[in-house]
């Protein structure tokens, strides 16, 4: 093998995802709601009402993770989807009241990761991320 496995970016990537979704996932465990949940009600929050793959392109999320959420979030009724063939969705008013709860828990746990990282975290961070883009 040319490459040592410890040496996977994929890997490597993925595990960073793992560690920073897990300092979110202890503030979100009493709204029963995951990262990838809140993401797309900050996301709808932003954008207003969109074509639910809008959403996937914003967080380079693939087709069926959105899906999956999008109808669980439906179900916890903080989403409204209109019934056109093409259907849109947007936050309704208990997404709204949500997000709202959210955004502090998010800003602390941000704070948390950005004191960790620091700024040159941060600016290698963003740099890898144009890297690859």
């Amino acid at each position: 093998m040319k490459y040592d496995l410890q040496f996977c970016i994929g890997s490597r990537l993925r595990r960073l995802s793992r560690i920073a979704d897990g300092h979110f996932r202890r503030k979100l465990s009493e709204f029963n709601i995951t990262e990838n949940q809140m993401t797309i009600l900050f996301v709808l929050k932003k954008m207003g009402k969109v074509e639910q793959g809008k959403i996937g392109q914003a967080l380079v999320l693939e087709r069926s993770t959105v899906s999956r959420n999008i109808k669980i979030l439906e179900k916890q009724n903080y989403i409204n989807r209109t019934s056109e063939y093409r259907p849109e969705i947007e936050l309704s008013k208990q997404g709204n009241e949500m997000v709202k709860k959210l955004i502090p828990l998010w800003e602390e746990t941000m704070d948390e990761l950005i004191s960790k990282l620091g700024e040159n975290g941060l600016t290698h961070l963003t740099e890898l991320e144009n890297s690859l883009n």
